[in-house]
């Protein structure tokens, strides 16, 4: 009889369960990983709720993961049995012109590991050798878990430009904003204000180093942010990505100037100002996950310490509770939650 794992299986929010089935094996080109830490990302939450356009429910999640080689398959021998490794988890074609531009995040076949294919919230899970980088030297597990979520924001900040002496601002302070805050900071911003529903999110944004704070629902928010920033602001990094935020942009942001949109839209129309959008030569530009040079990019900015681990992970369950770390993910008061898998 084939050895056993556990593996989570979400059917809804209200049904996440760990599952039993016979362990994985390398293949071609596979390494066979031993799980020691996976996140809970915004898009976990959103597709348990049923609201995630592209994530079908029911899934197995994990894409947000960092473990230790246990196997290597013929041809992925670049690594070894107990090498520590991090996740890059968009799986590409390869042959699309949007992959043979380097392009890949955007592959017009694009599938995600973990959102449709069974993920890494397992004991053990298999992955092609190519979609994993080495944890440094001296990287903690849970520092290496949040390579993937920086690595968005990474992204997202490189599409902006040049934002050296600029003047940002970051709606939403969920933990993608927050970590657009700390890799906009990294890239030269000048000013960064941060906006969010809740105190405690702004606080934290505050204590991340945010030169400041507002309430999203101000009925004098425009007037806020120009006020605390010195006027109109360059970039816009819309982390909501809801009809409001996206209207809050466009007020904001100066002429010429650009909105990130980084946040995961809702499935249809979104209202959009296009006169203003046309009057003041705005350019409104969506960003899709990342590449490996923003993985690297992101590892770099973990290990020189720019990125308060300690106020971002707030909390952490086993694996046998997985249903508990995402309840625990929706709410207001945790940034990212992680599940750890010792051994079974």
């Amino acid at each position: 009889m084939s050895q056993q794992i556990r593996r989570v299986f979400v059917r809804s929010i209200d049904d996440i369960t760990v599952e039993r089935i016979p362990a994985p094996v390398a293949g071609d080109g596979e390494l066979l990983v031993r799980t020691t830490v996976v996140g809970v990302c915004g898009s976990d939450t959103h597709a348990a709720l049923g609201h995630h356009p592209f994530m079908p429910l029911p899934y197995h999640p994990g894409h947000e993961a960092v473990g230790v080689v246990a196997a290597v398959g013929p041809g992925a021998e670049a690594f070894a049995p107990g090498d520590r490794v991090i996740v890059e988890p968009n799986l590409f074609c390869g042959q699309c012109p949007q992959c043979r531009s380097g392009r890949y995040n955007i592959c017009q076949e694009l599938k995600v590991f973990g959102c449709q294919t069974p993920g890494a919230m397992a004991d053990l899970f298999t992955i092609p050798g190519d979609r994993v980088h080495r944890v440094p030297d001296g990287m903690t597990d849970l520092e290496a878990a949040l390579v993937e979520p920086l690595a968005t924001p990474v992204h997202a900040v490189a599409k902006a430009g040049d934002l050296t002496g600029r003047t940002v601002v970051v709606l939403g302070a969920g933990p993608i904003g927050l970590l657009v805050l700390a890799a906009a900071r990294h890239a030269g911003a000048a000013k960064i204000a941060v906006t969010d529903l809740l105190p405690g999110k702004r606080d934290r944004a505050l204590r991340l180093g945010a030169d400041a704070v507002l309430p999203a629902d101000a009925p004098d928010l425009i007037h806020q942010v120009k006020d605390a920033l010195g006027g109109p602001v360059d970039v816009i990094f819309d982390c909501v990505a809801r009809e409001q935020s996206m209207a809050q942009a466009t007020d904001l942001v100066t002429k010429g100037g650009r909105i990130i949109v980084v946040g995961v839209g809702a499935a249809g129309p979104t209202p959009i100002r296009l006169d203003l959008v046309q009057d003041r030569e705005i350019r409104v530009e969506g960003t899709l996950m990342y590449t490996a040079d923003d993985y690297r990019s992101a590892i770099a900015l973990i290990a020189s310490g720019a990125v308060d681990t300690d106020e971002l992970v707030t909390a952490t369950f086993p694996l046998e509770e997985a249903d508990k770390a995402f309840a625990a993910s929706l709410a207001p008061e945790h940034v990212k939650v992680l599940v750890t898998v010792e051994g079974w």
